[in-house]
This record gives C-alpha cells, sequence and structure tokens, in this order.
C-alpha cells in the first residue's frame, strides 16, 4: 500500500474525533496531533484498529517537560503504520499536579517498559499499568531525574570560576 498523506489522516483523525484532537503541524512530514488524556486510548485504538490506516506498531512512548508552560509535564507517543510506512507523534499534555494518564498497555503489551521509563525519569503515573515501578533509577529516589527542576551545575563549584582562567 502507498503511504497515507497527511491531509487524509488529518481527515480520518477530524471525522472521529472533531474537536478533540487539534493538529500542531508537520515538521520533517511526520504529522503531529495534540490531544487530551480523555480521549488518548480512543484516539490509539482508532489508528491501530482502523483497517486503513493500521499503526499497529508502537514505537515509542517518551516524556517532556516544559516548566514555562501552563501544562508542563507531556507524554509523546510514535506511531508506525507498518503496511504504508507511516508515522505519527501524539502529545498529550499534563498540570504539573496531575500526572496521571491511562495505560496504553491494554493495546500493545510493549507499552510497559516505555511506560515505565516514562514514569521512572518524569513522574508520569499510567493509571492502570500492571507493574508501574521505577526501571533505571533506584527504587527510593524521590526525584525525577529528566524533569527540568534543578540547575544544570551546581552552582558552589570553585573549578569554574572567572579568576582561575584569568578573567
Amino acid at each position: 500500500m502507498a503511504k497515507i498523506p497527511n491531509e487524509q489522516l488529518i481527515k480520518a483523525i477530524a471525522d472521529k474525533f472533531d474537536t478533540s484532537v487539534t493538529v500542531i503541524g508537520e515538521p520533517y512530514e511526520l504529522l503531529t496531533v495534540e490531544t487530551g488524556r480523555e480521549t488518548i486510548i480512543d484516539l490509539l485504538t482508532f489508528l491501530k484498529t482502523d483497517p486503513a490506516l493500521r499503526f499497529i506498531f508502537l514505537t515509542d512512548i517518551t516524556g517532556i517537560h516544559y516548566p514555562e508552560q501552563e501544562k508542563p509535564i507531556g507524554v509523546i507517543y510514535h506511531l508506525h503504520s507498518l503496511t504504508t510506512n507511516t508515522r505519527i507523534r501524539i502529545k498529550v499534555f499534563l498540570a504539573d499536579a496531575d500526572v496521571h494518564i491511562p495505560t496504553a498497555t491494554v493495546l500493545w503489551d510493549g507499552a510497559n517498559w516505555m511506560e515505565r521509563e516514562t514514569y521512572d525519569l518524569f513522574g508520569v503515573l499510567f493509571d492502570g499499568h500492571p507493574d508501574l515501578r521505577r526501571i533505571l533509577n533506584v527504587d527510593d529516589m524521590t526525584a525525577f531525574p529528566m524533569r527540568k527542576e534543578f540547575p544544570l551545575e551546581d552552582p558552589n563549584r570553585v573549578d569554574k570560576k572567572d579568576f582561575y582562567f584569568g578573567r
């Protein structure tokens, strides 16, 4: 089958979900849409099971943190249709105080490890996940290392002072 044009994909999503899914852009011809946590599982199910689209491969689930935004925590899904060689990116943004989102393990078993990694690094809680616990960091760690909550360097370091470099 031929690659699905982004216009056709946008139309299929708009017909099914109306205004609950918005198109963000098409960087490098990769269609990027945004939706809410209430719609994400329905959207993923539609993209996976629709006979014309068949996005059966979950490439990745990851997170992002934009502390300056109203909803700073984002969960990013990348899907791939192996039959048409078409890709799509789906973003869901969450408030810092409420980082719950439904699990995608109901659709893809492989989402298990990706969601555990996203939880471990960004603190996103995937509701209904079969075994949501840390995967990369120690179990008693209280921070989430990929959040931009801490300065990149220790302000008390003395080896970076200008007087050591003749300035």
